[in-house]
């Protein structure tokens, strides 16, 4: 295992710095930064700001003399011709001298930059902060390796468990610092999915507003049935149906399952071959439970707030009553933030 110094460490997690400009526009591209450092002393930084754009690597490069540098960058240099001319190609006419990668690509179409590089005698290097890596361009390692976006179901609750009015209404649970938290992690999606019974109750926007976006996530809806008001402010939008049809402002894909439901794990790879990386899903205790029980979900974003909404009140999700404690969904929870007087959850299946 390849034993990195501190410089490398300081100058990746300044690659992954630079990665995150990319956040909200790399989409459905990776988010890539990329840093070149010769006696200690960096010569050059770039990141990927949007696709068909300059990689990290070109940006990087442009006007240094780099022979005999490092570059640092958190996903190995791809060697295939895309929108733009392969990376390592240019880094092997820059005669640099080493590439430090955090993570190799899982991109098949773009993979084996590291093996042309170690083939051209440039030391080639995988594996440091791969986990960080990783979970910057969580939703593009699952399009490319599952063929489905990376699904986050964010839901506002009380402490014991509620959601919403009987009726539905749920606006609004959290206070004003979660809510724009909320619109962060909206942010950063390519995509907002929700259901007709949330349209029909809240008639929401699904749109980024309480922090600056340079673009806005595709809307989706769920609706069986095709109820969807032609006056709804969620729209444009794509909708998913049961059944084939139109609505004004959207467009309609119809993908029936025996049930003469939406097919959910279907519509996930039909989202991720439009390029959709990470799916953010605001929706109700029907839908919820019903991604759960399909195994769509891969993450919850849950924000609690400390009141009491009391029975009769929507849960969670719509999840059958296991036979025993054993049977419970379990969860790992990845971090626990306050945000005024709400408390937000991040957390996996277990």
């Amino acid at each position: 295992m390849t034993a990195f110094s501190a410089l490398d460490h300081a100058m990746m997690r300044r690659a992954l710095e630079l990665a995150h400009k990319g956040l909200y526009t790399t989409t459905p591209n990776p988010r890539v930064g990329c840093v070149v450092v010769r006696d200690g002393r960096i010569l050059g930084e770039g990141w990927h700001e949007r696709q068909g754009g300059p990689h990290a690597e070109v940006r990087a490069l442009e006007n240094i003399d780099a022979e005999g540098a490092t570059v640092y960058v958190n996903l190995e240099p791809c060697s295939h011709h895309g929108r733009t001319p392969p990376c390592v190609d240019l880094l092997l006419r820059a005669k640099v001298q080493r590439v430090v990668a955090a993570m190799r690509d899982p991109n098949r179409e773009a993979a084996g930059g590291g093996e042309r590089l170690a083939a051209a005698a440039i030391r080639f290097e995988h594996g440091l902060l791969e986990a960080e890596a990783r979970e910057l361009n969580i939703g593009f390692i699952s399009r490319v390796v599952r063929r489905r976006p990376w699904v986050r179901l964010k839901v506002a609750a009380t402490l014991d468990g509620r959601t919403a009015l009987p009726d539905g209404r749920s606006q609004w649970i959290t206070g004003a610092e979660a809510r724009r938290d909320g619109h962060r992690w909206r942010a950063r999606a390519c995509a907002i999915l929700t259901g007709i019974g949330t349209v029909r109750a809240d008639d929401p926007q699904l749109t980024v507003r309480e922090v600056e976006t340079p673009r806005q996530p595709l809307r989706v809806i769920v609706d069986s049935r095709l109820e969807t008001p032609p006056n709804a402010r969620v729209l444009p939008a794509l909708v998913f149906s049961a059944r084939e049809g139109s609505l004004p402002d959207a467009e309609v894909l119809a993908l029936p399952n025996a049930n003469g439901k939406v097919d959910l794990p279907r519509m996930l790879e039909v989202l991720a071959e439009r390029g959709v990386n990470e799916l953010h899903v605001e929706a109700g205790f029907r839908l919820n439970g019903s991604l759960v029980r399909e195994g769509c979900v891969d993450e919850f974003l849950v924000y609690l707030n400390p009141s009491f909404l009391g029975d009769g009140a929507q849960g969670l999700l719509d999840l059958p009553l296991p036979g025993s404690l054993d049977g419970r969904l379990r969860l790992r929870v990845l971090s626990v933030d306050r945000l005024g007087d709400d408390l937000r959850l991040l957390a996996r299946p277990a």
